[in-house]
Protein backbone atom coordinates (compact mmCIF):
# COMPACT_ATOMS: atom_id res chain seq x y z
CA UNK A 1 0.00 0.00 0.00
CA UNK A 2 1.08 3.61 -0.72
CA UNK A 3 2.36 5.29 2.94
CA UNK A 4 1.54 8.83 3.18
CA UNK A 5 3.48 11.58 4.46
CA UNK A 6 1.03 12.02 7.51
CA UNK A 7 1.65 8.24 8.67
CA UNK A 8 4.99 8.26 8.36
CA UNK A 9 5.28 11.07 11.11
CA UNK A 10 2.52 9.78 13.41
CA UNK A 11 4.66 6.68 13.94
CA UNK A 12 8.32 8.51 13.92
CA UNK A 13 6.42 11.14 16.87
CA UNK A 14 5.28 7.59 18.88
CA UNK A 15 9.03 6.47 18.18
CA UNK A 16 11.45 8.49 17.64
CA UNK A 17 12.96 6.49 14.69
CA UNK A 18 14.21 8.18 11.60
CA UNK A 19 11.98 8.86 8.78
CA UNK A 20 13.13 6.56 6.45
CA UNK A 21 13.23 3.68 8.78
CA UNK A 22 9.66 4.58 9.62
CA UNK A 23 8.40 4.56 6.29
CA UNK A 24 9.84 0.77 5.68
CA UNK A 25 8.59 0.03 9.15
CA UNK A 26 4.88 1.55 7.81
CA UNK A 27 6.02 -0.83 4.40
CA UNK A 28 6.56 -4.16 5.97
CA UNK A 29 3.64 -3.39 7.79
CA UNK A 30 0.21 -2.54 5.31
CA UNK A 31 0.64 0.42 7.23
CA UNK A 32 -0.22 -0.35 11.12
CA UNK A 33 1.07 1.72 13.43
CA UNK A 34 0.84 -0.57 16.16
CA UNK A 35 2.52 -3.14 13.94
CA UNK A 36 5.22 -1.15 12.62
CA UNK A 37 6.50 0.24 15.78
CA UNK A 38 6.52 -3.18 17.29
CA UNK A 39 9.00 -3.95 13.65
CA UNK A 40 11.27 -0.82 14.73
CA UNK A 41 11.76 -2.40 17.89
CA UNK A 42 12.60 -5.83 16.70
CA UNK A 43 14.86 -4.36 14.63
CA UNK A 44 16.35 -2.45 18.19
CA UNK A 45 15.37 1.18 16.27
CA UNK A 46 12.41 2.39 18.45
CA UNK A 47 13.07 2.57 22.01
CA UNK A 48 11.48 -0.82 23.88
CA UNK A 49 10.21 0.64 27.17
CA UNK A 50 7.40 3.19 25.97
CA UNK A 51 6.38 4.93 23.21
CA UNK A 52 7.65 8.69 23.38
CA UNK A 53 4.62 10.51 23.37
CA UNK A 54 5.32 14.24 21.95
CA UNK A 55 4.66 16.87 24.19
CA UNK A 56 2.92 19.73 22.10
CA UNK A 57 0.13 21.46 22.87
CA UNK A 58 0.06 24.62 25.44
CA UNK A 59 -2.74 24.95 28.67
CA UNK A 60 -2.99 23.50 31.96
CA UNK A 61 -3.97 20.50 34.22
CA UNK A 62 -5.23 21.21 37.18
CA UNK A 63 -6.76 19.03 40.39
CA UNK A 64 -9.56 19.86 43.15
CA UNK A 65 -9.92 17.66 46.36
CA UNK A 66 -13.28 18.29 47.31
CA UNK A 67 -14.51 16.06 50.57
CA UNK A 68 -14.90 12.65 49.23
CA UNK A 69 -14.52 13.46 45.52
CA UNK A 70 -11.49 14.60 43.62
CA UNK A 71 -10.94 15.17 39.91
CA UNK A 72 -8.16 16.52 37.34
CA UNK A 73 -8.53 18.45 34.13
CA UNK A 74 -6.72 19.58 31.16
CA UNK A 75 -7.74 22.68 29.65
CA UNK A 76 -5.84 23.41 26.12
CA UNK A 77 -4.47 26.92 24.71
CA UNK A 78 -2.77 27.89 21.68
CA UNK A 79 0.09 29.40 23.35
CA UNK A 80 1.83 29.27 26.57
CA UNK A 81 1.59 32.96 26.93
CA UNK A 82 -2.12 31.78 27.18
CA UNK A 83 -1.85 29.37 29.82
CA UNK A 84 -0.51 31.74 32.41
CA UNK A 85 -2.90 34.20 31.96
CA UNK A 86 -4.59 34.54 35.07
CA UNK A 87 -8.63 34.41 33.91
CA UNK A 88 -7.34 31.20 32.12
CA UNK A 89 -6.53 29.82 35.01
CA UNK A 90 -9.72 30.73 36.63
CA UNK A 91 -11.02 29.32 33.93
CA UNK A 92 -9.38 25.96 34.66
CA UNK A 93 -10.15 26.39 38.11
CA UNK A 94 -13.74 26.63 37.53
CA UNK A 95 -13.81 23.71 34.92
CA UNK A 96 -12.45 21.31 37.70
CA UNK A 97 -14.79 22.46 40.38
CA UNK A 98 -17.91 21.69 38.03
CA UNK A 99 -16.60 18.56 37.13
CA UNK A 100 -15.95 17.40 40.84
CA UNK A 101 -19.54 18.02 41.96
CA UNK A 102 -21.31 16.62 39.42
CA UNK A 103 -19.09 14.26 37.93
CA UNK A 104 -20.29 13.85 34.33
CA UNK A 105 -20.68 10.60 32.37
CA UNK A 106 -17.72 11.43 29.78
CA UNK A 107 -16.58 14.92 27.51
CA UNK A 108 -19.84 15.22 25.60
CA UNK A 109 -21.75 14.86 29.25
CA UNK A 110 -18.91 17.55 31.34
CA UNK A 111 -19.54 20.10 28.01
CA UNK A 112 -23.16 20.61 28.98
CA UNK A 113 -23.14 20.79 32.45
CA UNK A 114 -23.78 24.47 34.32
CA UNK A 115 -21.22 26.86 34.82
CA UNK A 116 -22.73 30.46 36.28
CA UNK A 117 -26.28 29.90 34.68
CA UNK A 118 -24.43 28.95 30.73
CA UNK A 119 -23.12 25.58 29.47
CA UNK A 120 -19.40 24.92 29.81
CA UNK A 121 -19.23 24.21 26.57
CA UNK A 122 -20.24 28.09 25.78
CA UNK A 123 -18.36 29.42 28.77
CA UNK A 124 -15.17 27.86 27.35
CA UNK A 125 -16.47 29.40 23.64
CA UNK A 126 -16.52 32.91 25.15
CA UNK A 127 -13.45 32.79 26.88
CA UNK A 128 -12.29 31.93 23.38
CA UNK A 129 -13.54 34.83 21.84
CA UNK A 130 -12.63 37.11 24.81
CA UNK A 131 -8.90 36.05 24.91
CA UNK A 132 -8.57 35.55 21.30
CA UNK A 133 -7.17 32.07 21.11
CA UNK A 134 -8.64 28.51 20.35
CA UNK A 135 -9.03 27.16 23.92
CA UNK A 136 -10.30 23.24 24.37
CA UNK A 137 -11.29 21.24 27.19
CA UNK A 138 -9.89 17.89 26.70
CA UNK A 139 -10.47 15.54 29.31
CA UNK A 140 -10.52 14.93 33.00
CA UNK A 141 -10.41 11.92 35.51
CA UNK A 142 -12.96 11.85 38.56
CA UNK A 143 -12.22 9.78 41.79
CA UNK A 144 -14.58 9.26 44.57
CA UNK A 145 -12.98 7.70 47.91
CA UNK A 146 -14.32 6.09 51.09
CA UNK A 147 -13.74 7.87 54.71
CA UNK A 148 -11.30 5.89 55.54
CA UNK A 149 -9.32 5.76 51.99
CA UNK A 150 -7.21 8.98 51.12
CA UNK A 151 -6.34 11.03 47.91
CA UNK A 152 -2.58 12.46 46.84
CA UNK A 153 -2.31 15.45 44.41
CA UNK A 154 0.11 16.87 43.11
CA UNK A 155 0.92 19.77 40.63
CA UNK A 156 4.14 20.37 38.85
CA UNK A 157 5.49 23.43 36.39
CA UNK A 158 2.63 25.24 37.44
CA UNK A 159 0.50 22.85 36.16
CA UNK A 160 2.16 21.65 32.84
CA UNK A 161 1.53 18.36 35.05
CA UNK A 162 -0.96 16.88 37.43
CA UNK A 163 -1.28 13.62 39.27
CA UNK A 164 -4.10 12.44 41.43
CA UNK A 165 -4.17 8.67 43.41
CA UNK A 166 -6.25 7.17 45.80
CA UNK A 167 -5.13 4.92 48.90
CA UNK A 168 -6.30 2.69 51.17
CA UNK A 169 -4.72 2.04 55.02
CA UNK A 170 -2.40 4.78 54.36
CA UNK A 171 -1.98 8.68 54.98
CA UNK A 172 -2.24 12.40 53.37
CA UNK A 173 1.85 12.37 53.88
CA UNK A 174 2.27 9.14 52.16
CA UNK A 175 -0.21 9.93 49.29
CA UNK A 176 1.29 13.27 48.30
CA UNK A 177 4.55 11.62 47.97
CA UNK A 178 2.60 9.07 45.73
CA UNK A 179 1.14 11.89 43.78
CA UNK A 180 4.63 12.95 43.32
CA UNK A 181 5.97 9.49 42.45
CA UNK A 182 3.29 9.19 39.48
CA UNK A 183 3.91 12.95 38.24
CA UNK A 184 7.80 12.11 38.15
CA UNK A 185 8.22 8.14 36.65
CA UNK A 186 4.57 8.26 35.10
CA UNK A 187 3.53 4.55 35.41
CA UNK A 188 0.94 2.80 32.89
CA UNK A 189 -0.43 0.69 35.47
CA UNK A 190 -0.93 0.14 39.52
CA UNK A 191 0.55 -3.47 39.31
CA UNK A 192 1.20 -6.67 37.24
CA UNK A 193 -2.07 -7.46 37.50
CA UNK A 194 -3.55 -4.40 36.26
CA UNK A 195 -1.66 -5.14 33.01
CA UNK A 196 -4.25 -6.84 29.94
CA UNK A 197 -3.27 -10.35 28.83
CA UNK A 198 -2.91 -8.80 24.93
CA UNK A 199 -0.23 -6.43 26.33
CA UNK A 200 1.82 -8.75 27.85
CA UNK A 201 1.29 -11.01 25.03
CA UNK A 202 2.37 -8.28 22.62
CA UNK A 203 5.27 -7.38 25.16
CA UNK A 204 6.54 -10.60 25.13
CA UNK A 205 6.12 -11.27 21.61
CA UNK A 206 8.25 -7.66 20.93
CA UNK A 207 10.59 -9.07 23.22
CA UNK A 208 11.37 -12.64 21.82
CA UNK A 209 11.84 -11.12 18.47
CA UNK A 210 14.06 -8.55 19.62
CA UNK A 211 16.31 -11.17 21.02
CA UNK A 212 15.83 -13.72 18.09
CA UNK A 213 17.21 -10.85 15.27
CA UNK A 214 20.13 -9.88 18.13
CA UNK A 215 21.11 -13.07 18.25
CA UNK A 216 21.17 -14.03 14.22
CA UNK A 217 23.52 -11.15 13.81
CA UNK A 218 25.60 -11.63 16.57
CA UNK A 219 29.36 -13.77 15.91
CA UNK A 220 28.38 -16.11 18.90
CA UNK A 221 25.30 -17.43 19.24
CA UNK A 222 23.85 -17.97 22.50
CA UNK A 223 21.49 -21.11 22.90
CA UNK A 224 18.02 -21.30 23.16
CA UNK A 225 17.59 -21.88 27.15
CA UNK A 226 19.78 -18.65 27.17
CA UNK A 227 17.79 -16.47 24.97
CA UNK A 228 14.53 -17.64 27.03
CA UNK A 229 16.16 -16.28 30.52
CA UNK A 230 17.09 -13.05 28.68
CA UNK A 231 13.83 -12.39 27.31
CA UNK A 232 12.25 -12.85 30.92
CA UNK A 233 15.06 -10.63 32.62
CA UNK A 234 13.86 -8.22 29.91
CA UNK A 235 9.92 -8.69 29.97
CA UNK A 236 10.60 -8.47 34.71
CA UNK A 237 12.55 -4.92 33.89
CA UNK A 238 9.62 -3.60 31.45
CA UNK A 239 7.16 -4.68 33.99
CA UNK A 240 8.70 -3.34 37.02
CA UNK A 241 9.24 0.22 34.92
CA UNK A 242 5.23 0.02 33.39
CA UNK A 243 4.07 -0.99 37.42
CA UNK A 244 4.17 1.78 40.13
CA UNK A 245 4.19 -0.67 43.28
CA UNK A 246 7.70 -2.20 41.23
CA UNK A 247 8.96 1.35 40.85
CA UNK A 248 11.70 2.32 42.81
CA UNK A 249 10.33 5.62 44.79
CA UNK A 250 11.59 8.89 43.83
CA UNK A 251 12.50 9.95 47.56
CA UNK A 252 14.61 6.91 48.40
CA UNK A 253 15.69 4.80 45.19
CA UNK A 254 16.76 1.73 47.83
CA UNK A 255 12.51 1.27 48.28
CA UNK A 256 10.16 -0.09 46.06
CA UNK A 257 6.70 2.28 46.09
CA UNK A 258 4.98 -0.92 47.75
CA UNK A 259 7.72 -1.09 50.20
CA UNK A 260 7.61 2.72 51.23
CA UNK A 261 3.83 2.20 51.41
CA UNK A 262 3.87 -1.19 53.87
CA UNK A 263 0.60 -1.89 54.46
CA UNK A 264 -1.05 1.08 52.13
CA UNK A 265 -2.21 0.08 48.35
CA UNK A 266 -2.89 1.89 45.96
CA UNK A 267 -6.58 2.35 44.61
CA UNK A 268 -6.37 4.21 41.91
CA UNK A 269 -3.99 6.47 39.90
CA UNK A 270 -4.04 9.26 36.98
CA UNK A 271 -1.35 11.77 35.57
CA UNK A 272 -2.04 14.09 32.57
CA UNK A 273 0.69 16.31 30.98
CA UNK A 274 -0.13 19.32 28.86
CA UNK A 275 -0.38 18.35 25.38
CA UNK A 276 0.19 15.02 25.40
CA UNK A 277 -0.04 12.89 22.28
CA UNK A 278 -0.68 16.06 20.63
CA UNK A 279 0.73 18.14 18.06
CA UNK A 280 1.30 21.79 18.30
CA UNK A 281 2.09 22.77 14.66
CA UNK A 282 2.30 20.77 11.45
CA UNK A 283 5.37 23.09 10.23
CA UNK A 284 6.09 21.78 6.77
CA UNK A 285 7.15 17.98 7.78
CA UNK A 286 4.85 16.56 5.17
CA UNK A 287 6.21 18.10 2.19
CA UNK A 288 9.54 17.31 3.76
CA UNK A 289 8.56 13.46 3.83
CA UNK A 290 6.77 13.60 0.64
CA UNK A 291 9.63 14.96 -1.30
CA UNK A 292 11.95 12.40 -0.04
CA UNK A 293 9.66 9.87 -0.86
CA UNK A 294 9.66 10.79 -4.08
CA UNK A 295 13.52 10.99 -4.32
Amino acid sequence: MAISAKLVKELRDKTGAGMMDCKKALEACDGDIEASFDWLREKGIAKAAKKADRIAAEGLTAFVVDGNKAAIVEVNSETDFVAKNDEFKQLVNSIAKTVVENNPADLDAALKLELNGKALETVIAEATGKIGEKLSFRRFTVMEKADDEVFGAYSHMGGKMTALVKLANSNDEKAKDVAMHVAASAPQYIDRSAIPADVLDRELAVLKAQALEENANSKKPKPENIIEKMVQGRLNKNLKEMCLVDQEFIKDPDLTVAKYLGDGKVLAIARYMVGEGMEKREENFAEEVASQMRG
